[in-house]
Formats: C-alpha cells, sequence, structure tokens
C-alpha cells in the first residue's frame, strides 16, 4: 500500500511541477512574413478585403482540400466574415474583420475550434506602396491559454514556427493569382464607324514609339492639360486621349499630343504651350483594347492587318488617336482598363472607281 501512496505522490509532484513548468511558459507569439508584389496597392487590397476570393489562394485549402467554406451576406469590409469546417486540425474556424483601412490596412480575428477549446488571435495586414508595387506584411499574434501551451510543449515546432510557413505560401499563392488577374486581356475589331468631331485641349511632345517611355511622358502632360483647364475654368467634356501626328518607323520615334476633349474653341496665350485644336468628323476604323497599356502594339497590329483585307486605306490627312475610356486611378486592375484606337479611313481610289463602274 506505501508503494501506491509514493506513487500516488510522485505523480501529483510530476503533474504540480509540469503545471507549474507550463504555466510559465511564455504564451505570446507573433509570426508575420512580407513579400513586395508588383501589383497595385488598391488591387491587392481589394483582393484580401474580400473573403471570397481567399480560396483562390488561401493556405489553409491546400493544406485541407475537404474543407467546407461558409459565407454570409457580408463578405467585405468592417464586420465581414466567414468559417469553415474541415477535415483535419484544427478542424473547424471562422474569421471576421475588424477594422478597414483602404488601401492600408485589415485587421482581423481568427477563431479556431480545437478539442482543448476555442483559440482566438488577431490577424493583420499592411499594405505599402513602394514606386508602382506594393509590400504585403501578413501576421498573427496571441497569446495561449494553458491547455494550448501544454498541447504545443509536445509539439516539435512553437506556433510562430508554425505559422510563417503557412504565410510564405499564402502570400506567393496570392501575388501569383493578382499578377494572372493583371495579365488578361482582350482585342475587338470594331470595324468601320464615325466619329463625330470634337474641339480639344492638347499639348505636343516627341517620345520613343515603345509603351513604358510613352507612358513616362502621358503620366506628366495629361495632369498639366487638366490643372490648365481646371485653372481656367474650360469645361471637359471627354476622356483623354492622344493623338499620333508622326511616326518616324527608322528611328522608333513619335511626335504626340496629349489631349481632353472640350465643348467649344477656346483662345490660349500665343506663349502657351498648351493649345486648342480641332479633331474633324471622320470614318475611322475602330479597335478596343481591355487590359494593360503593354498590349496597345497588338492592337495596332490587329487593326493594320484588318485594314489591309477592306476596300479602305488610311486617311493622311487626319493623324489616329487613341482615346483612354477607363481612369486608371479608379480602377486599379489593369486588366479593366478600355482603350479605344480611331484610326481614319477612306475608300481606296481602285474600291472607288470600281464602285462608279457598278453604279454605271
Amino acid at each position: 500500500m506505501k508503494i501506491f501512496k509514493y506513487l500516488f505522490f510522485l505523480i501529483l509532484i510530476v503533474i504540480i511541477g509540469g503545471s507549474i513548468y507550463v504555466a510559465t511558459i511564455d504564451g505570446e507569439y507573433q509570426a508575420e512574413e512580407t513579400m513586395v508584389m508588383n501589383v497595385p496597392p488598391a488591387m491587392v487590397f481589394n483582393e484580401v478585403n474580400e473573403y471570397r476570393t481567399w480560396e483562390d489562394w488561401g493556405p489553409w485549402k491546400e493544406e485541407d482540400p475537404k474543407m467546407i467554406i461558409n459565407y454570409p451576406e457580408n463578405t467585405s469590409g468592417e464586420g465581414a466574415s466567414y468559417s469553415w469546417k474541415g477535415d483535419k486540425e484544427p478542424m473547424d474556424g471562422s474569421m471576421k474583420t475588424l477594422k478597414v483601412i483602404p488601401n492600408k490596412s485589415i485587421d482581423q480575428e481568427i477563431t479556431f475550434e480545437t478539442p482543448i477549446g476555442n483559440s482566438t488571435s488577431d490577424v493583420y495586414w499592411k499594405f505599402e506602396p513602394i514606386e508602382n508595387k506594393t509590400k504585403v506584411t501578413w501576421g498573427m499574434k496571441g497569446e495561449q491559454g494553458f491547455f494550448e501551451k501544454l498541447f504545443m510543449a509536445f509539439e516539435e515546432e512553437s506556433m510562430s514556427e508554425m505559422l510563417h510557413p503557412m504565410f510564405e505560401q499564402g502570400l506567393n499563392n496570392l501575388n501569383n493569382v493578382l499578377t494572372e488577374k493583371m495579365k488578361k486581356y482582350s482585342i475587338n475589331v470594331d470595324g468601320v464607324t464615325e466619329y463625330g468631331g470634337t474641339f480639344y485641349m492638347y499639348v505636343t511632345t516627341a517620345s520613343k514609339n515603345n509603351p513604358k517611355a510613352l507612358g513616362a511622358k502621358m503620366e506628366k502632360l495629361f495632369p498639366t492639360v487638366a490643372n490648365f483647364m481646371s485653372d481656367n475654368s474650360i469645361e471637359m467634356s471627354g476622356q483623354p486621349f492622344t493623338i499620333y501626328n508622326q511616326i518616324n518607323e527608322e528611328s522608333n520615334t513619335v511626335i504626340i499630343s496629349c489631349g481632353i476633349p472640350t465643348t467649344s474653341k477656346v483662345v490660349t496665350p500665343e506663349e502657351n504651350d498648351i493649345l486648342n485644336g480641332y479633331i474633324e468628323k471622320t470614318t475611322a476604323l475602330k479597335v478596343t483594347l481591355k487590359g494593360d497599356y503593354s498590349n496597345l502594339p497588338e492592337a495596332w497590329e490587329k487593326a493594320e492587318s484588318y485594314l489591309q483585307k477592306t476596300d479602305f486605306e488610311k486617311n493622311t490627312e487626319i493623324a489616329p488617336f487613341e482615346i483612354y475610356v477607363t481612369d486608371p486611378g479608379l480602377e486599379p486592375n489593369p486588366a479593366n482598363w478600355e482603350t479605344e484606337i480611331y484610326i481614319p479611313i477612306q475608300r481606296k481610289e481602285n474600291a472607288l472607281l470600281t464602285a462608279e463602274n457598278e453604279s454605271i
């Protein structure tokens, strides 16, 4: 009997000692991963802010393909949430958005339902613009209770060590998903149309004929024209456009005019670089690009190829132009940018003769 008594006290001492040891373990943990993505901050923010997109890049689904996800009515912004029932530990859980600062940060609360009780942690996102890229930080922090510390004491890795690879994989997935979304584009040859005449304010410059160089020029010139119009109370009556006045294929250079439509003729001071012009009413071949501006060369090539198969040729009296229907400042995803190309055309001389002979 004394042996059992001693064993009982020994086990009791072990339990008490173990409990004291577990209780003294620091239960606080924090883990975060950071990645710089070649994606606009607003686009990354919008993707993370909407829980319905998490199935496309979240690491949990990869670990547990049989996971069932439930969405309530509100899945975006403050108060949004979603929950899941899993097939692997931690089996079930939920997440809720607590605070949102658009394009800058998101604070969330995640709850895991475990055999030893619910475990709640804070999840945070930070979106920092770096030139044309975004530094994305995804992290989690919290404090483990007694039973959680006891459970983790038998694991080979700490809570933070377990979270790091998961966050790293999630950010990689997120970057890949967004990059593919940005690459999508379509080109449609709309055919022959009539473009109505319009007055416009513009400034002219020379540039290398490639999307990067042209984009850099336009980023400076369009605000210059817009500010001039605003300062002088000149009404804007349409979307900005670029006129390709001269194209030198040998030197790969162009002379362009960046313009914004207005309702009437405007006389500007002689010393002013910003002038007023007028695009004549014309028959034109219209091509629409939906996608990043880097796809514009292909859109122009399709327009040229289509034109060669018709009875039309370029009307060299009126320069071709492209209209930027979508404002990139309002739409972060380049895949949704819409650009209209107009090439003024006229019937070929032999086509006119054929038409005249047929009418006789």
